[in-house]
């Protein structure tokens, strides 16, 4: 603002205008131009530390599929359908998901034997106890035994059993062809070995049995 008299070619005036100007400030370009050096850092910063967590991710990948290779046994065995070539991605997580497939059944099959096995020791400790209450038995009771029955006299059971059977199956089984036997032996089977009539058989083999040691 010029002073009231003041005129426009006075020297004062001149050096006034000119501050005044925003646009002929050397401060302001200055200011702008740090301000675009900033920006421009800040995005190469950016772009930086996006191209370090790529490569670091990329890393890791690749790291992870060398301990798969190294991990999996079928990764380390020779494919002659792709020679020495050097095994791609696809290959190695198939082989992965197979080996871990493989590594399930194994661990259901081995659970299976597992609980067979137990079933088995059961058994035993069960068959283990009912020997022991039986020695306990006999040496409480050591007479009990001298009314047992021979293995003779089992087999004369046994033999009376089978001689009844046989008279059966004798007057009931055709041999003229294999398909006519076939069929006598069920039919004698469905006839002559019901429960009712095999006890029977026992019954009558055990009473005359009895007849002859008394």
């Amino acid at each position: 603002m010029t002073e009231p008299g003041a005129s426009p070619e006075d020297p004062w005036v001149k050096v006034e205008y000119a501050y005044s100007d925003n646009s002929l400030d050397p401060d302001d370009e200055d200011s702008d131009y740090h301000q675009e050096s900033y920006k421009e850092s800040y995005k190469d910063r950016r772009r930086r530390a996006h191209t370090q967590a790529e490569q670091k991710r990329r890393d890791a990948i690749k790291r992870g599929y060398d301990d798969l290779q190294t991990i999996v046994p079928t990764c380390q065995q020779q494919d002659f359908s792709i020679g020495s070539q050097k095994l791609s991605k696809a290959i190695v997580l198939q082989k992965t998901i197979d080996y871990i497939q493989f590594l399930h059944k194994e661990k259901k099959k081995q659970e299976e034997e597992v609980s067979t096995l137990r079933k088995d020791v059961m058994a035993l400790k069960i068959m283990k106890v009912n020997y022991e209450q039986i020695v306990k038995a006999h040496q409480d009771n050591p007479h009990d035994g001298e009314d047992q029955v021979s293995d003779q006299v089992k087999f004369n059971v046994f033999q009376g059993i089978m001689d009844s059977l046989f008279q059966s199956f004798n007057a009931s089984i055709s041999v003229a062809s294999f398909q006519e036997l076939s069929a006598c032996v069920f039919s004698w089977i469905e006839e002559h070995c019901k429960p009712q009539t095999l006890r029977e058989i026992v019954i009558g083999v055990l009473h005359q049995l009895k007849n002859q040691l008394y």
